[in-house]
Protein backbone atom coordinates (compact mmCIF):
# COMPACT_ATOMS: atom_id res chain seq x y z
CA UNK A 1 0.00 0.00 0.00
CA UNK A 2 2.44 2.33 0.47
CA UNK A 3 4.01 2.83 -3.88
CA UNK A 4 1.65 2.40 -6.25
CA UNK A 5 3.27 0.67 -9.26
CA UNK A 6 3.66 2.73 -12.34
CA UNK A 7 1.63 0.50 -14.44
CA UNK A 8 -1.18 1.26 -11.90
CA UNK A 9 -0.79 4.67 -11.81
CA UNK A 10 -0.96 5.17 -15.53
CA UNK A 11 -4.07 3.25 -15.18
CA UNK A 12 -5.76 5.37 -12.66
CA UNK A 13 -4.76 8.73 -14.85
CA UNK A 14 -5.98 7.08 -17.75
CA UNK A 15 -9.38 6.12 -16.17
CA UNK A 16 -9.81 9.65 -14.41
CA UNK A 17 -9.72 11.67 -17.68
CA UNK A 18 -11.92 9.39 -19.32
CA UNK A 19 -14.24 9.52 -17.11
CA UNK A 20 -14.83 13.31 -17.29
CA UNK A 21 -16.36 13.27 -20.71
CA UNK A 22 -19.02 11.22 -19.51
CA UNK A 23 -19.36 12.72 -15.83
CA UNK A 24 -22.79 14.62 -15.29
CA UNK A 25 -23.11 18.29 -14.89
CA UNK A 26 -24.94 19.82 -12.22
CA UNK A 27 -26.44 23.45 -11.88
CA UNK A 28 -27.07 25.28 -8.71
CA UNK A 29 -29.30 23.59 -5.97
CA UNK A 30 -28.43 25.37 -3.11
CA UNK A 31 -29.53 29.09 -2.40
CA UNK A 32 -27.53 31.46 -3.52
CA UNK A 33 -26.18 34.04 -1.00
CA UNK A 34 -27.08 37.60 -2.34
CA UNK A 35 -24.10 39.11 -3.92
CA UNK A 36 -23.01 35.70 -5.56
CA UNK A 37 -24.43 34.84 -8.71
CA UNK A 38 -23.20 32.00 -11.60
CA UNK A 39 -22.98 34.80 -14.35
CA UNK A 40 -20.71 37.60 -11.92
CA UNK A 41 -17.74 37.62 -14.02
CA UNK A 42 -19.61 37.25 -17.94
CA UNK A 43 -18.60 40.92 -18.73
CA UNK A 44 -15.24 41.48 -16.58
CA UNK A 45 -13.67 38.29 -16.92
CA UNK A 46 -15.75 35.94 -19.36
CA UNK A 47 -12.78 33.01 -19.34
CA UNK A 48 -12.17 32.78 -15.99
CA UNK A 49 -13.60 29.44 -15.94
CA UNK A 50 -12.22 28.31 -19.52
CA UNK A 51 -8.59 29.30 -17.94
CA UNK A 52 -8.49 27.72 -14.40
CA UNK A 53 -9.85 24.38 -16.15
CA UNK A 54 -7.38 24.76 -18.98
CA UNK A 55 -4.30 25.15 -16.76
CA UNK A 56 -5.37 22.53 -13.90
CA UNK A 57 -6.03 19.76 -16.43
CA UNK A 58 -2.60 20.39 -17.40
CA UNK A 59 -1.42 20.32 -13.66
CA UNK A 60 -2.91 17.02 -13.50
CA UNK A 61 -1.87 15.01 -16.44
CA UNK A 62 1.44 15.32 -15.02
CA UNK A 63 0.28 14.80 -11.17
CA UNK A 64 -3.32 14.01 -10.52
CA UNK A 65 -2.49 13.73 -6.89
CA UNK A 66 -2.90 17.31 -6.76
CA UNK A 67 -6.05 17.49 -7.01
CA UNK A 68 -6.53 16.44 -3.62
CA UNK A 69 -4.83 18.51 -2.29
CA UNK A 70 -6.81 21.54 -4.07
CA UNK A 71 -10.02 20.06 -3.12
CA UNK A 72 -8.71 19.81 0.89
CA UNK A 73 -7.90 23.95 0.34
CA UNK A 74 -11.17 24.74 -0.40
CA UNK A 75 -12.80 23.01 2.88
CA UNK A 76 -10.15 23.93 4.73
CA UNK A 77 -10.85 27.31 3.83
CA UNK A 78 -14.46 27.65 4.24
CA UNK A 79 -14.87 25.73 7.45
CA UNK A 80 -12.88 28.33 9.49
CA UNK A 81 -14.66 31.72 8.66
CA UNK A 82 -15.82 31.46 6.00
CA UNK A 83 -14.64 30.86 2.48
CA UNK A 84 -12.89 34.53 1.96
CA UNK A 85 -8.83 32.69 1.08
CA UNK A 86 -7.90 33.36 4.57
CA UNK A 87 -6.50 30.48 4.77
CA UNK A 88 -3.81 31.32 2.03
CA UNK A 89 -2.78 34.52 3.90
CA UNK A 90 0.74 34.51 5.25
CA UNK A 91 1.91 35.24 9.28
CA UNK A 92 3.25 38.34 9.96
CA UNK A 93 5.45 40.08 12.77
CA UNK A 94 2.33 40.49 14.34
CA UNK A 95 1.18 36.31 14.44
CA UNK A 96 1.01 33.33 12.83
CA UNK A 97 -1.16 32.79 10.07
CA UNK A 98 -4.25 30.35 10.09
CA UNK A 99 -2.19 28.04 7.65
CA UNK A 100 0.07 28.04 10.54
CA UNK A 101 -2.37 26.51 12.91
CA UNK A 102 -1.96 22.52 13.52
CA UNK A 103 -4.64 21.35 11.23
CA UNK A 104 -3.69 23.03 7.85
CA UNK A 105 -0.08 22.38 8.49
CA UNK A 106 -0.40 18.70 6.46
CA UNK A 107 -1.72 20.88 3.44
CA UNK A 108 0.06 20.71 0.62
CA UNK A 109 2.35 23.62 -0.22
CA UNK A 110 1.84 22.95 -4.04
CA UNK A 111 -1.42 23.35 -3.85
CA UNK A 112 -1.06 27.03 -2.81
CA UNK A 113 1.82 27.85 -5.58
CA UNK A 114 -0.76 26.21 -7.90
CA UNK A 115 -3.17 28.72 -6.43
CA UNK A 116 -1.40 31.68 -7.04
CA UNK A 117 -0.30 30.32 -10.54
CA UNK A 118 -3.92 30.20 -11.65
CA UNK A 119 -4.34 33.83 -10.09
CA UNK A 120 -1.14 34.71 -12.02
CA UNK A 121 -3.04 33.83 -15.47
CA UNK A 122 -6.86 34.96 -14.36
CA UNK A 123 -4.92 38.34 -13.39
CA UNK A 124 -3.01 38.88 -17.03
CA UNK A 125 -6.52 38.09 -18.93
CA UNK A 126 -8.58 40.06 -17.00
CA UNK A 127 -6.78 42.58 -14.54
CA UNK A 128 -7.52 42.31 -10.45
CA UNK A 129 -11.28 41.72 -10.77
CA UNK A 130 -11.16 37.88 -9.99
CA UNK A 131 -10.44 37.06 -6.11
CA UNK A 132 -8.58 34.49 -5.07
CA UNK A 133 -11.51 32.65 -2.84
CA UNK A 134 -13.28 32.54 -5.82
CA UNK A 135 -10.09 30.48 -7.72
CA UNK A 136 -9.90 28.42 -4.72
CA UNK A 137 -13.45 27.72 -5.34
CA UNK A 138 -12.97 27.17 -8.90
CA UNK A 139 -9.93 25.12 -8.58
CA UNK A 140 -11.64 22.85 -6.00
CA UNK A 141 -14.94 22.38 -8.25
CA UNK A 142 -12.26 21.41 -11.45
CA UNK A 143 -10.12 19.04 -9.29
CA UNK A 144 -13.02 17.29 -8.91
CA UNK A 145 -14.48 17.21 -12.35
CA UNK A 146 -10.88 16.22 -13.85
CA UNK A 147 -10.41 13.37 -11.69
CA UNK A 148 -13.58 11.52 -13.03
CA UNK A 149 -15.89 13.25 -10.61
CA UNK A 150 -19.33 15.89 -11.19
CA UNK A 151 -18.75 18.80 -12.79
CA UNK A 152 -20.94 21.75 -11.40
CA UNK A 153 -21.72 25.08 -11.38
CA UNK A 154 -21.03 27.50 -8.39
CA UNK A 155 -21.97 31.25 -7.88
CA UNK A 156 -19.07 33.73 -7.73
CA UNK A 157 -18.78 37.18 -6.53
CA UNK A 158 -16.73 36.01 -3.31
CA UNK A 159 -14.18 38.66 -1.90
CA UNK A 160 -11.03 37.95 0.06
CA UNK A 161 -10.69 38.91 3.81
CA UNK A 162 -8.84 40.89 5.33
CA UNK A 163 -7.91 38.92 8.49
CA UNK A 164 -7.11 35.22 9.11
CA UNK A 165 -8.72 32.89 12.03
CA UNK A 166 -6.69 32.22 15.19
CA UNK A 167 -5.47 29.23 15.36
CA UNK A 168 -7.57 28.32 18.71
CA UNK A 169 -10.66 29.20 15.95
CA UNK A 170 -8.43 26.96 13.41
CA UNK A 171 -8.91 24.15 15.52
CA UNK A 172 -12.45 24.40 16.80
CA UNK A 173 -13.72 24.17 13.42
CA UNK A 174 -11.71 22.08 11.78
CA UNK A 175 -12.90 18.41 13.31
CA UNK A 176 -9.59 15.95 13.48
CA UNK A 177 -9.65 12.75 11.98
CA UNK A 178 -10.33 11.08 15.22
CA UNK A 179 -13.36 12.80 15.39
CA UNK A 180 -16.23 10.14 15.69
CA UNK A 181 -19.71 10.66 13.64
CA UNK A 182 -21.56 12.61 16.93
CA UNK A 183 -18.58 14.78 17.10
CA UNK A 184 -18.87 15.24 12.76
CA UNK A 185 -23.08 15.73 13.13
CA UNK A 186 -22.45 18.17 16.08
CA UNK A 187 -19.75 20.09 14.56
CA UNK A 188 -21.32 20.61 11.06
CA UNK A 189 -24.62 20.80 12.45
CA UNK A 190 -23.41 24.45 13.41
CA UNK A 191 -22.94 26.04 9.93
CA UNK A 192 -26.20 23.97 8.94
CA UNK A 193 -25.43 20.89 7.66
CA UNK A 194 -27.52 18.33 7.85
CA UNK A 195 -26.52 14.08 8.09
CA UNK A 196 -26.38 13.66 4.29
CA UNK A 197 -24.24 16.89 3.78
CA UNK A 198 -21.41 15.12 6.45
CA UNK A 199 -21.71 11.87 4.99
CA UNK A 200 -21.85 13.76 1.22
CA UNK A 201 -18.54 15.87 2.21
CA UNK A 202 -16.83 12.82 3.67
CA UNK A 203 -16.40 11.48 0.48
CA UNK A 204 -14.18 13.96 -0.54
CA UNK A 205 -11.83 11.40 0.76
CA UNK A 206 -12.29 9.59 -2.04
CA UNK A 207 -9.04 10.90 -3.27
CA UNK A 208 -5.89 11.90 -1.64
CA UNK A 209 -3.74 10.63 0.78
CA UNK A 210 -2.60 10.38 4.73
CA UNK A 211 -0.05 10.87 6.97
CA UNK A 212 0.31 7.90 8.99
CA UNK A 213 -0.01 9.69 12.33
CA UNK A 214 -3.48 10.70 11.56
CA UNK A 215 -4.70 7.10 11.74
CA UNK A 216 -2.37 5.17 13.68
CA UNK A 217 -4.32 5.94 16.85
CA UNK A 218 -6.51 3.07 15.38
CA UNK A 219 -3.72 0.56 14.88
CA UNK A 220 -1.84 1.46 18.61
CA UNK A 221 -1.51 0.27 21.01
CA UNK A 222 -4.91 -1.66 20.85
CA UNK A 223 -6.41 -2.24 17.00
CA UNK A 224 -10.05 -0.51 16.46
CA UNK A 225 -12.22 -3.71 16.58
CA UNK A 226 -14.30 -1.65 13.90
CA UNK A 227 -11.40 -2.03 11.21
CA UNK A 228 -11.07 -4.98 8.79
CA UNK A 229 -8.19 -7.65 10.25
CA UNK A 230 -6.44 -7.61 6.70
CA UNK A 231 -6.41 -3.83 5.86
CA UNK A 232 -5.10 -3.25 9.39
CA UNK A 233 -2.09 -5.64 8.55
CA UNK A 234 -1.32 -3.35 5.56
CA UNK A 235 -2.00 -0.40 7.34
CA UNK A 236 1.13 -1.42 10.01
CA UNK A 237 3.10 -2.83 6.79
CA UNK A 238 3.06 1.05 6.09
CA UNK A 239 2.73 2.63 9.09
CA UNK A 240 5.21 0.17 12.18
CA UNK A 241 4.81 2.75 14.36
CA UNK A 242 2.66 5.36 15.91
CA UNK A 243 4.63 8.07 15.01
CA UNK A 244 5.82 6.91 10.92
CA UNK A 245 6.25 9.63 8.59
CA UNK A 246 4.82 7.41 5.92
CA UNK A 247 1.74 8.25 4.17
CA UNK A 248 -1.05 6.14 2.35
CA UNK A 249 -3.78 6.51 -0.05
CA UNK A 250 -7.41 7.30 1.35
CA UNK A 251 -9.37 5.39 -0.79
CA UNK A 252 -7.17 1.27 -1.12
CA UNK A 253 -9.81 1.16 -4.39
CA UNK A 254 -9.54 3.89 -6.66
CA UNK A 255 -7.16 6.55 -4.77
CA UNK A 256 -6.81 8.67 -8.16
CA UNK A 257 -10.22 8.92 -9.06
CA UNK A 258 -13.55 10.53 -7.79
CA UNK A 259 -16.21 8.05 -7.24
CA UNK A 260 -18.31 6.33 -4.67
CA UNK A 261 -15.78 3.09 -3.79
CA UNK A 262 -14.76 5.24 -0.66
CA UNK A 263 -18.47 4.22 0.54
CA UNK A 264 -17.66 0.40 -0.17
CA UNK A 265 -15.02 1.31 1.78
CA UNK A 266 -16.92 2.09 4.80
CA UNK A 267 -19.38 -0.96 4.52
CA UNK A 268 -16.52 -3.25 4.56
CA UNK A 269 -14.54 -1.55 7.52
CA UNK A 270 -12.11 -0.08 5.04
CA UNK A 271 -11.89 3.13 6.22
CA UNK A 272 -9.14 5.25 7.17
CA UNK A 273 -9.61 7.88 10.16
CA UNK A 274 -12.47 7.22 12.36
CA UNK A 275 -13.81 10.36 11.34
CA UNK A 276 -14.82 8.20 8.60
CA UNK A 277 -15.31 4.63 9.74
CA UNK A 278 -17.76 5.91 12.30
CA UNK A 279 -20.36 7.40 9.61
CA UNK A 280 -20.89 3.33 9.01
CA UNK A 281 -20.83 2.78 12.29
CA UNK A 282 -23.23 5.36 13.89
CA UNK A 283 -27.22 4.80 12.99
CA UNK A 284 -27.90 8.15 12.02
CA UNK A 285 -25.65 7.86 9.58
CA UNK A 286 -25.09 4.23 8.16
CA UNK A 287 -28.06 4.21 5.79
CA UNK A 288 -26.70 7.22 3.98
CA UNK A 289 -23.38 5.68 3.32
CA UNK A 290 -24.85 2.44 2.17
CA UNK A 291 -27.26 4.61 -0.04
CA UNK A 292 -23.69 6.21 -1.29
CA UNK A 293 -22.33 2.87 -1.65
CA UNK A 294 -24.89 1.02 -4.10
CA UNK A 295 -25.55 4.47 -6.18
CA UNK A 296 -22.83 6.50 -7.47
CA UNK A 297 -25.53 8.88 -8.86
CA UNK A 298 -26.97 9.84 -5.50
CA UNK A 299 -23.45 10.69 -4.40
CA UNK A 300 -22.92 12.93 -6.55
CA UNK A 301 -25.89 14.81 -6.34
CA UNK A 302 -25.88 15.07 -2.60
CA UNK A 303 -22.32 15.98 -2.98
CA UNK A 304 -22.35 18.92 -5.59
CA UNK A 305 -25.36 20.28 -3.19
CA UNK A 306 -23.44 20.12 -0.32
CA UNK A 307 -20.51 22.06 -1.72
CA UNK A 308 -22.65 24.41 -3.31
CA UNK A 309 -23.13 25.47 0.49
CA UNK A 310 -20.27 25.00 1.44
CA UNK A 311 -18.57 27.34 -0.89
CA UNK A 312 -21.14 30.14 0.20
CA UNK A 313 -19.87 29.62 4.43
CA UNK A 314 -20.12 32.99 5.49
CA UNK A 315 -18.85 34.93 2.20
CA UNK A 316 -17.47 38.35 1.59
CA UNK A 317 -19.49 40.46 -0.95
CA UNK A 318 -19.84 43.70 -2.34
CA UNK A 319 -17.87 46.23 -0.28
CA UNK A 320 -16.56 43.82 2.25
CA UNK A 321 -13.91 42.24 1.82
CA UNK A 322 -10.89 42.86 -1.57
CA UNK A 323 -9.53 41.53 -4.22
CA UNK A 324 -5.95 40.72 -3.64
CA UNK A 325 -3.39 41.15 -6.20
CA UNK A 326 -1.30 38.39 -4.10
CA UNK A 327 -3.17 35.70 -2.34
CA UNK A 328 -0.67 35.59 0.38
CA UNK A 329 -0.51 39.03 1.30
CA UNK A 330 -3.61 41.60 2.16
CA UNK A 331 -3.44 44.76 -0.37
CA UNK A 332 -2.52 46.61 2.34
CA UNK A 333 0.38 44.80 3.37
CA UNK A 334 1.85 44.63 0.02
CA UNK A 335 4.65 47.31 -0.97
CA UNK A 336 4.55 46.19 -4.72
CA UNK A 337 0.69 46.00 -4.61
CA UNK A 338 0.23 49.00 -7.14
CA UNK A 339 -3.90 50.34 -7.05
CA UNK A 340 -4.29 51.84 -11.10
CA UNK A 341 -7.44 53.68 -12.43
CA UNK A 342 -7.92 50.95 -15.08
CA UNK A 343 -7.39 48.08 -11.95
CA UNK A 344 -10.40 49.58 -10.06
CA UNK A 345 -12.68 50.53 -13.04
CA UNK A 346 -12.38 46.70 -13.59
CA UNK A 347 -13.33 45.88 -9.85
CA UNK A 348 -16.14 47.90 -9.85
CA UNK A 349 -17.42 46.14 -12.93
CA UNK A 350 -16.60 42.70 -11.54
CA UNK A 351 -18.81 43.91 -8.51
CA UNK A 352 -22.33 44.70 -9.85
Amino acid sequence: MKFLAPCLVALFLTISFISVSSSSSYGISAPITEGLSASFYHSSCPKVTTIIRHHLKKIFEDDIGQAAGLLRLHFHDCFVQGCDASVLLDGSHSGPSEKDAPPNLSLRAEAFKIIDSLREHVHKECGRVVSCADIVALAARDSVFLSGGPDYEIPLGRKDGLNFATRNATLANLPPPTSNASALLTSLATKNFDATDVVALSGGHTIGISHCTSFTPRLYPTQDPTMEETFANDLKQTCPESNSTSTTVLDIRTPNLFDNKYYVNLVNRQGLFTSDQDLYTDSRTSDIVTSFASDEKLFFEKFVLAMQKMGQLSVLTGGQGEIRANCSVRNSDNKSYVSSVVEDDDESKAEL
